[in-house]
């Protein structure tokens, strides 16, 4: 199963992630998969949501780890329908308003996460693309940051504002790294994700605001904020100081 996931290029989270589900399946009948038929996957499903009580998307995630474990490693003849997915409540995403994002950022630990959340919040980028960014990968002649193997392994372009990139180029000026935008402590090693998420949730402690209950997703917050902000105003610089 690891050398399918290899040769298909899955990420090496989805590669842990499935292998997690898996194993849990194996612990919990003692037993390889291979062994295993759809009744016993029907039952460990319901055991996940009632006794378990994991996330519809939790769920999901399960299914999907079972569906390549099944139908492209052990070449089972099943199709899609043998795997129901649980069924996931439609919510709305949680905007942040103007005041709210202005004082997130004052409480923000350090100039350089407060750095790495304004290209959140000013570019629409996802933590994991953040911490990555190469000091090349911002192009301030066509004004555009260029995001590698982001989501899905895809490449893409996200707009630079004028007040990002000098907020950018302030921040470079500190720790002037050839290669990483957002450089670790460990000479050669970027910030690291979890880093900038316990800074994120930090900040949402200290400033105690409506969506402090779910402050692991401010980050999430922040981009939905950004689409908002695009969405209301198709040509808006995408300033990212409110």
């Amino acid at each position: 199963m690891i050398h399918d996931m290899q040769l298909r290029n899955l990420s090496a989270e989805t590669q842990r992630a499935y292998l997690h589900h898996v194993a849990g399946l194996a612990r919990f009948y003692n037993t390889s998969p291979e062994h295993l038929d759809l009744e016993d996957i029907r039952q460990y499903q319901i055991h996940l949501l009632n006794d378990r009580h994991r996330s519809p998307e939790g769920v999901n995630q399960f299914v999907s780890a079972i569906k390549f474990l099944y139908l492209t490693t052990l070449e089972m003849p099943w199709t899609d329908e043998y795997f129901p997915r649980a069924r996931r409540p439609h919510k709305l995403p949680l905007v942040l308003s103007q005041e709210e994002v202005m004082a997130f950022f004052d409480h923000v630990p350090s100039f350089r996460y407060r750095t790495a959340l304004m290209v959140c919040y000013g570019a629409g980028l996802r933590v994991s693309e953040v911490v990555r960014l190469k000091v090349a990968d911002i192009d301030s002649k066509r004004m555009v940051i260029r995001v590698e193997q982001g989501k899905g392994k895809k490449d893409r372009y996200a707009v630079l504002s004028v007040r990002l990139l000098k907020v950018l180029r302030i921040w470079w000026r500190m720790h002037r790294s050839e290669d990483w935008m957002f450089p670790a402590w460990r000479v050669g090693q970027h910030l690291r994700t979890d880093a900038l998420q316990l800074a994120c949730r930090e900040a949402a402690r200290r400033r105690r605001h409506r969506q402090a209950s779910h402050c692991p997703h401010t980050t999430s917050q922040l981009r939905h904020t950004y689409a908002r902000k695009r969405h209301r105003h198709p040509h808006h610089s995408g300033d990212a100081r409110p």
